[in-house]
């Protein structure tokens, strides 16, 4: 499994429910990553979608403990193991984790490949991650070049879990 954040300095991911900012970069990054691929999302982040929507071309699956909850192109889990047994149902390279902080922080520990973009500002976030730079777990394996857009530096990290060799 993968995950896809954007974060800034302090591992914060969104404000009110919505994203700290959007860069043309990070969008076109993110699509780039996901398109083809199993998204898995809570609820509240489907909702902060464009109009609500699911993610096109992508399969789409939603986390929340509504029981009540139906969305038209989602596929919809109720708990961790409804998640997981639906999630053998694909290639663990294709399945992208985009959130929001509970699902990251719950499935962090699962995923082979974190694709984290890094926005070197601290704006006033409500909602956090863990710091993957302090999870013993996972190695920094890519980074590109410092880019700026809006007066905001930011930089693309890929992260790779660590292996144990026997």
């Amino acid at each position: 499994m993968n995950l896809i954040v954007c974060v800034d300095k302090n591992w914060g991911i969104g404000k009110d429910g919505q994203l700290l900012c959007h860069l043309k970069e990070d969008m076109k990054h993110f699509k780039e990553r996901t398109l083809g691929k199993v998204v898995v999302m809570g609820r509240s982040t489907l909702e902060s979608l464009p109009k609500g929507e699911p993610l096109k071309d992508r399969t789409n699956i939603v986390l929340t403990h509504r029981a009540d909850f139906e969305k038209e192109g989602v596929i919809v889990v109720h708990d961790m193991e409804e998640l997981l047994e639906e999630l053998n149902n694909y290639a663990t390279e294709d399945i992208m984790i985009i959130g929001g902080a509970s699902v990251y922080n719950e499935m962090m520990d699962m995923c082979d490949r974190l694709y984290v973009t890094k926005v070197y500002e601290e704006f006033f976030a409500d909602t956090f991650i863990r710091d993957v730079d302090q999870n013993p777990n996972f190695k920094v394996v890519w980074s590109s070049e410092e880019m700026e857009e809006k007066g905001l530096r930011y930089q693309f990290f890929e992260y790779r879990r660590k292996r144990v060799d026997k």
